[in-house]
């Protein structure tokens, strides 16, 4: 894919999959939801103290992979270095909540479970993996 394909596809609607190491076992790869805007940082909600934030934070870094599970199958994999990890503001937790939702069922979603320990964890994508089989 070309750098502008790689990007708008992470920025389409995927359930990612974050991997990040961890010192005593297999690295933790786990389907998460993200927001991402071509040339922006890969933004995760999660709560503080979450295995997710404890293990990113002490990394420094993550990679993401999103994925077509039909033919013609396509993937992008990006990885780097996190830029913050901050108190969530309700506007970025809603945001993403409504891109998984829609807007209903998003701020239904957001209403229960942002709470005063949520936080949003950027990641600078700095290296890419990516395969579109249907070229």
């Amino acid at each position: 894919m070309s750098e502008a394909e790689r990007e708008d596809y992470l920025a389409a609607l995927h359930v990612g999959v974050i991997a990040v190491e961890r010192p005593d076992r297999a690295p933790l790869a786990v389907p998460i939801w993200y927001g991402y805007q071509p040339g922006g940082d890969v933004l995760l909600w999660t709560e503080a103290g979450s295995v997710k934030e404890k293990l990113i934070r002490a990394a420094g870094r993550f990679s993401i992979t999103v994925q077509d599970e039909q033919p013609p199958y396509r993937y992008v994999t990006a990885e780097g270095d996190v830029t913050a990890i901050e108190p969530a503001k309700d506007a970025e937790v809603r945001a993403i909540a409504v891109r998984y939702f829609g807007e209903d069922e998003g701020n239904k979603f957001t209403d229960e479970n942002f709470t005063e320990t949520s936080v949003i964890i950027r990641m600078k994508p700095s290296r890419w993996l990516s395969t579109d089989y249907s070229k």
